[in-house]
């Protein structure tokens, strides 16, 4: 049984059996699957084929003396027959043995895998209210969909060596902050990624939360909070639900990695290449800062060097937590391209110490929790060429001493929700690429839609009946029954029209054409029941939608950083140099 334990609580975690088809993760391929005769079927199985000895035709019986002499009147043809039974035996025995060698490998395969499951940290994908969560992400017309992870770096002190990785003796076992939290977003056709980091003091609201292990119910927060303070209301889940109702993007799943298990991680890929542009030393005359210590020029670090880079502030810079992202950018996309130049996804020894090292360090959500699945991510990853990967920064403001979002951070946010690269070419949008369906419409007066209020924003309120005035508009044009929900209101930034099936899509492209709603904006959302119209925030009043007009390049402040870039150093701040 694996256990973790959080705020002074464990849980645990039960050991799964393994799936089928693993050895790819290891060996870099799939193994046939085969069958020992006589025994049930397991996951690696081999067939022994059956060897009988044939008595020889002709020939004088041999007869042997008790001395084992064989008789001097033995013929070259009975000498011949039982060299060939003595072959025969030797084989019988050598298949056997392998038989034995082949299943024996294959159970203590079986157990190891199993064993790598039991490391791997499993907890809820999401705390928050399940009915307030954004939809899912539309599909392309390949029938593919983007790819949303959150990673977050949690600064607990749970353990000894945590606590002394972390540098503070008094906060043992306490709630633990999200003090690394990025969003990685994989297009749908795989082409491109984009990597955006918040601000761990960044200001906003936290949603209501319920904590898995004990039932806690954390209210909804009403002044804004620091971001980071998500992890400590019922653990992972908290944070995801955080970034959901923020920024409207839906997350399929989080990986969650402590200050041990960076140690671990940058130990075990062998180094990770970084670059300063003068001498620094991380710590001033209070005792502030990491105590990372580099010369000038490019160095590989690892272990506790590793995490020292990751979380300098003091010295990069002007020493905000923006210059803190921006090494964190450095890191992953120096580790990207080692990952993908050198051999250790391919050598099978540095595969499997990664493998152990990786299950033993990451917490993910209950969907990820198995090696083959976090394998498959993997393979998704790695799809995406490393020119089409770009770090960004959410753009912020000031308040303080702590930072809020600026409107270029919603800009950047509605990028993302879009599946817009932000490489500078064009995105995977569904909108480029619809088409006109085959479908027959029905009647105006026979089709059921259910009006849905989307005009909430991350500041501003939602419109009050916005939903109800709408449906009058459509009763006005025909589409007698038309409903409003009036129950809740949700954050939808372009207004869209939805359908469960193909059947009904017909029906959703006659109501989008009646209000001059574009094509794009029509999508199959299986979760709907019937054809829905959302009312986003583009259409807050007014009895007609006007279609906007969205710059969709990268903001200047995202402080953007493209995968292939090696080319750039972290700026050191002159008082924290050393000779």
């Amino acid at each position: 049984m694996g256990t973790r334990s959080r705020r002074g609580r464990t849980r645990t975690h039960v050991h799964h059996a393994v799936e089928p088809g693993l050895d790819r993760v290891v060996y870099g391929e799939e193994r046939p699957q085969t069958r020992l005769s006589g025994a049930p079927a397991a996951d690696h199985e081999v067939t022994v084929p059956e060897y009988r000895d044939r008595e020889p035709a002709t020939g004088p019986p041999l007869h042997r003396h008790h001395d084992g002499r064989s008789e001097s009147g033995r013929s070259s043809r009975s000498r011949r027959v039982s060299r060939a039974r003595s072959r025969r035996r030797a084989l019988r025995w050598s298949a056997t043995a392998l038989a034995v060698l082949i299943l024996g490998t294959a159970s203590a395969g079986y157990l190891y895998y199993r064993q790598l499951n039991s490391n791997i940290k499993k907890d809820a994908l999401n705390l928050g209210d399940e009915k307030a969560r954004p939809a899912r992400a539309r599909a392309n017309d390949a029938g593919q969909t983007p790819l949303n992870i959150l990673l977050i770096g949690s600064d607990a002190r749970d353990t000894e060596e945590n606590q002394k990785l972390g540098a503070a003796r008094r906060t043992f076992n306490g709630v633990p902050l999200a003090d690394v939290q990025m969003l990685l977003h994989v297009s749908a056709d795989r082409s491109n990624m984009a990597v955006v980091s918040m601000p761990r003091d960044t200001l906003l609201q936290i949603p209501r939360c319920t904590d898995p292990d004990d039932g806690t119910i954390y209210k909804a927060t009403v002044l804004p909070t620091l971001a980071n303070e998500s992890l400590g209301r019922g653990g992972p889940g908290c944070t995801v639900a955080t970034w959901e109702k923020f920024t409207g993007i839906h997350i399929d799943h989080f990986l969650q990695i402590d200050f041990s298990g960076v140690v671990s991680m940058a130990d075990a890929i062998g180094g990770v290449p970084v670059c300063v542009d003068a001498n620094i030393l991380s710590r001033d005359s209070h005792g502030h800062g990491s105590g990372l210590k580099l010369a000038k020029g490019t160095h590989p670090v690892k272990g506790k060097q590793a995490l020292q880079w990751l979380r300098t502030r003091y010295g990069f810079g002007d020493g905000s937590d923006l210059m803190r992202a921006r090494a964190q950018h450095m890191y992953m996309n120096a580790m990207v391209r080692l990952l993908r130049q050198n051999a250790t996804l391919t050598n099978p020894a540095k595969l499997r110490s990664l493998t152990e090292t990786a299950t033993s360090a990451l917490t993910v959500d209950n969907d990820l929790g198995t090696v083959k699945r976090l394998y498959d991510l993997a393979v998704e990853l790695r799809k995406v060429p490393t020119r089409g990967i770009t770090m960004t920064t959410m753009p912020n403001r000031y308040a303080g001493v702590r930072v809020k979002p600026t409107e270029d951070a919603y800009t950047l946010f509605r990028l993302v929700r879009q599946d817009i690269s932000l490489t500078g070419k064009s995105g995977n949008r569904t909108a480029a690429k619809a088409k006109a369906s085959d479908d027959p419409a029905a009647d105006e007066d026979q089709i059921k839609v259910l009006v849905s209020n989307g005009t909430r924003t991350n500041d501003q309120s939602p419109v009050g009946g916005r939903a109800t005035a709408v449906t009058r508009l459509l009763a006005e044009e025909g589409f007698t029954k038309a409903t409003a929900e009036t129950s809740r209101a949700i954050a939808q930034d372009t207004t869209m029209v939805q359908f469960p099936n193909d059947g009904l899509e017909g029906d959703a492209q006659r109501l989008a054409k009646a209000f001059n709603i574009p094509l794009g904006s029509v999508a199959k959302f299986p979760d709907v029941s019937e054809v829905t119209l959302v009312v986003g925030a583009d259409w807050r009043s007014g009895n007609t939608y006007k279609q906007p007009k969205n710059d969709d390049r990268v903001p200047d402040t995202a402080d953007a950083l493209n995968g292939a870039d090696k080319e750039k150093c972290m700026p050191v701040n002159p008082n924290y140099t050393w000779r």
